[in-house]
């Protein structure tokens, strides 16, 4: 029963999510709003809900763990398993503003997220404006030299919409993400109390895998259809967004303090460690590209981390 309250709750997170979108691009569109800063903001920040409003939620009933193991299990799960499932149905060619952008500024967070962690296991205030701040710095970089990379990420379907179903979409969305992140913290502690383990073996195997499987389904359907809709690129944005924005949010509403230290001596290095060897599997044996050997590298690593976090 709790693990078909933690479906359908993710069910509800990924359409409310999508409504989301869809209902801010339309407004932004029909406000006139251009596409560039419609892709920096609004975009981002709808893509991101449901960790958001999880983590949130979490944190400000005491569930912490939960919270910090969703972002740092999902960072995990987006390089290792998303990634390596979709270089098996073909390769991925690479932007130079993968070393020059992406790669650093994804380090760059994971690092900051350890240190601020390490220092007194606990995210406080200052911090989560720390780590928004350097969001806005990061966007506002994308704005002025990687526009192309941004308008690439809108959604192609962005017809207007009448105000009424803009309305419709805005509201279903809201309650979407509202009542799937209720039914998934609900069910994701329920079955943490039935098998006996903590709330962040839940948070960084079941939680992080269900948050990723909108960029899976995305990643895949991309690559089968030979589109650049979906990059490493954009898979790293969306690392770099879960730590500055959803835990730095987060951290601005309430403090996150580590429960579990397993977070801090092994999950995180894992997220730090599978962060790193993206650089050397894009350089070697062949430089700006990834392919199906590399995927089999990715996969194996996320079944040691799954493994050995059990």
């Amino acid at each position: 029963m709790n693990f078909l309250l933690i479906v359908v709750g993710l069910v509800l997170l990924i359409l409310g999510g999508n409504w989301l979108l869809k209902s801010a691009v339309a407004l932004s569109l029909k406000l006139d709003i251009p596409k560039i800063v419609i892709g920096m903001t609004v975009v981002s920040f709808a893509t991101s809900a449901p960790e958001l409003i999880v983590s949130v939620k979490a944190a400000l009933i005491g569930k912490s763990d939960l919270a910090l193991g969703n972002v740092i299990g999902s960072n995990i799960a987006n390089l290792g398993l998303v990634l390596g499932i979709t270089l098996l149905f073909g390769k991925m060619e690479i932007q130079k503003s993968f070393y020059k952008t992406d790669w650093p500024v994804m380090m760059i967070a994971s690092v900051i997220l350890y240190y601020f962690l390490s220092n007194d296991n606990t995210i406080v205030f200052y911090e989560g404006v720390i780590l928004f701040m350097l969001l806005i710095v990061f966007l506002v970089y994308l704005l002025r030299f990687q526009k192309t990379a941004v308008i690439d990420e809108l959604p192609e379907d962005d017809e207007p919409l009448p105000t009424y179903k803009i309305v419709l979409f805005l509201v279903i969305g809201g309650l979407g993400l509202w009542g799937g992140s209720e039914l998934l913290i609900n069910g994701a502690t329920a079955l943490a109390q039935d098998f006996g383990v903590s709330d962040r073996l839940i948070a960084v195997t079941v939680v992080s895998i269900g948050t990723s499987i909108p960029e899976l389904a995305a990643s895949i359907i991309a690559v089968i259809k030979k589109e650049k809709a979906i990059s490493l690129g954009n898979l790293i944005g969306s690392n770099v967004f879960n730590i500055l924005a959803v835990l730095g949010i987060t951290s601005m509403i309430t403090d996150v303090p580590v429960t579990d230290l397993r977070l801090l001596t092994n999950d995180i290095f894992w997220m730090l460690g599978i962060s790193f060897i993206i650089l050397p599997l894009v350089f070697l044996p062949r430089g700006y590209r990834l392919n199906w050997k590399d995927g089999v590298v990715l996969l194996i690593s996320y079944g040691v981390f799954v493994y050995m976090t059990m």
